[in-house]
């Protein structure tokens, strides 16, 4: 999955995406990447986020999500 490609395809749909890495987390060992995505086509108090041990394994969980409020996620 080119996570590029799929990250400008949500911010081009009006979501808002983050990606963190952190370090405290990582040095214990303990899912130390964050995705969060908010903003359009969700409530404005709605977020879809996750806590893993990788970007791929946030991804995993998140872009499922992200389809059923309809986003569409390239391939």
């Amino acid at each position: 999955m080119d996570v590029v490609r799929v990250m400008e395809s949500l911010a081009e749909q009006g979501v808002t995406v983050l990606f963190k890495a952190d370090a405290e987390r990582m040095r214990e060992g303990v899912k130390p990447w964050t995705f969060v995505a908010s903003g359009a086509p969700f409530h404005e108090d709605l977020l879809v986020r996750t806590d893993a041990v990788s970007v791929e394994a946030c991804l995993d969980v998140c872009l499922p999500r992200l389809r059923e409020f309809g986003v569409a996620i390239p391939e």
